[in-house]
């Protein structure tokens, strides 16, 4: 299996966090981060945060419990900023 460069990452209520996927390619990254920001724990909160990490450890999509998708907002998702 090739390695890729994207990891996601969730951080949970208690402080605690887990990497759910490292090194994957971008499309296993997105449905790891969709899964894990729509799942029964980020639902009641136990989840707080989700990310998504390129090889330089550089944060390039971040959810949080009660505030949806914060990085990238809607105008940079779209373009338009």
């Amino acid at each position: 299996m090739a390695h890729g460069e994207y990891s996601v990452c969730q951080f949970f209520e208690d402080g605690t966090q887990e990497y759910t996927r490292r090194y994957v390619d971008m499309q296993e990254a997105a449905d790891a981060f969709t899964h894990y920001t729509n799942n029964v724990a980020c639902r009641m909160g136990i989840t707080k945060r989700v990310i998504i990490t390129d090889g330089g450890d550089c944060t390039i999509a971040e959810w949080q419990h009660g505030k949806g998708l914060i990085w990238p907002n809607k105008e940079q998702a779209s373009g338009t900023e």
